[in-house]
């Protein structure tokens, strides 16, 4: 008769258990120290000026608390800055979250052939293509005479717009741009998510006899609903942060960045001409703070909204 006898496991030992949490710490430490560098400790700094009259070249600075908040909201420009903003937001989100939902609706089924990557690829392309130079691009693609746009436009007699050196087309070039520049990110979350629907449930209801629009506005809308309140977000935060766009977009002879006539002026715009051309970085650090509050504000909003709407599995 033979015993199997199994091996003894060894307790850990203690030095092994306290050296764990310190080696996990250890391993954070450099990733942590970015964050603090480079994010709260500017954001800490830019907090604590925004209630002093700071001056960059000198050491001294007064204690003037919500002076600087007192001083935005006597200037009409930045409640024109701040509209121009939430009609930014307004636009570019929900054009956003439709536009990608449907581009990836019409993409689902070529994810399952050959050609599935090569279509996810040209859709992801535009949003990673430099900020920068795609601008450069397109302020050819909107010029009034030679460009692209206007030329299509013209070839089927309809209105040739101003586009940038307009101050009503202006911001409409802003959105086209940034829609077809962030696009692409907001497709591939969308197609993620339509990706891990489950199948037993689509043809339950296929098979009880629902219909395309009923199938998608009772079924597929609300399995996805938790990737649009993210979406839905996601958009509202870059669509008021945006800048690089717009300094590039309207800058030059259409007026400065931000025309022409401030047309294109938005928080973030204002924020860098109000720190880096003027000078007054107290002022520009209350108008981030403004900011912060108002994109702090709107995502609070559209929780309260989701925690009705959203569906999670």
């Amino acid at each position: 008769m033979t015993i199997a006898i199994e091996p003894i496991e060894r307790p850990r030992s203690v030095l092994r258990h306290r050296l764990e949490p310190i080696l996990g710490f250890g391993l954070l430490l450099p990733s942590l120290l970015v964050f603090l560098v480079f994010y709260y400790a500017p954001a800490a700094f830019l907090a604590y000026i925004s209630f002093f009259h700071w001056n960059i070249f000198t050491s001294q600075s007064q204690f003037i608390g919500f002076g600087n908040f007192l001083i935005l909201f006597r200037q009409p420009l930045f409640w024109q800055a701040l509209f121009t903003s939430l009609y930014f937001a307004a636009v570019m989100v929900p054009a956003a979250t439709l536009l990608s939902l449907g581009l990836a609706l019409l993409l689902r089924e070529g994810i399952r052939s050959r050609r599935g990557g090569v279509l996810r690829s040209m859709v992801f392309l535009p949003h990673v293509t430099p900020v920068v130079a795609t601008s450069i691009i397109w302020i050819w693609l909107f010029d009034p005479q030679f460009g692209l746009l206007n030329s299509v436009l013209g070839f089927f007699h309809l209105p040739q717009p101003g586009w940038l050196a307009s101050t009503h087309w202006a911001m409409p070039a802003v959105i086209i741009y940034s829609l077809w520049h962030s696009l692409g990110l907001y497709t591939v979350l969308f197609l993620g998510a339509l990706a891990t629907l489950p199948r037993s449930v689509l043809e339950a209801a296929q098979v009880d006899g629902a219909r395309r629009w009923y199938l998608f506005r009772r079924v597929i809308l609300p399995l996805v609903s938790p990737v649009t309140f993210f979406v839905v977000v996601l958009a509202t935060i870059n669509t008021l942060q945006s800048f690089s766009q717009i300094y590039t977009l309207t800058g030059g002879p259409h007026g400065g960045a931000g025309g022409p006539a401030f047309a294109t002026t938005t928080d973030s715009v204002l924020v860098y001409q109000t720190a880096f051309l003027y000078q007054h970085f107290s002022l520009a650090s209350a108008m981030s703070l403004m900011l912060f509050a108002l994109i702090l504000g709107l995502a609070l909003i559209q929780k309260w909204v989701a925690d009705r709407f959203v569906f999670y599995r």
